[in-house]
């Protein structure tokens, strides 16, 4: 895993074949996400079955409120046997004070 900050996180997002993966409750996610991100809640009693099914081989651009539920998924899908993954260092809070654009359902 890496910790990418909000502009690292930013140009890695852009890159060909990166899946951004939001890891944030229902709650939370109500409140505005990163364009194009794949919804698998952290908390939810189906997460590890739905990271499960994810591509192995693609990388994961993944985020939550402040990194920390972020740096948890990302070592269950280490453990899962996914190589490529990034994490958004202080979260969405971090890109929101970056000034950084948000899309809502």
């Amino acid at each position: 895993m890496l910790d990418l900050n909000v502009l690292e996180f930013s140009k890695k997002i852009t890159e060909s074949g990166v899946v951004i993966l939001d890891v944030r409750t229902p709650d939370e996610i109500a409140e505005g996400f990163i364009e194009g991100a794949l919804i698998i809640d952290f908390q939810g009693s189906n997460f590890e079955s739905e990271i499960a099914s994810l591509n192995k081989d693609v990388t994961y651009a993944v985020y939550c409120r402040s990194g920390n539920r972020s740096g948890k998924a990302i070592k269950i899908m280490q453990d899962g046997g996914f190589h490529n993954l990034f994490n958004l260092d202080g979260g969405i809070l971090d890109w929101i004070q970056a000034g950084m654009p948000l899309t809502e359902k």
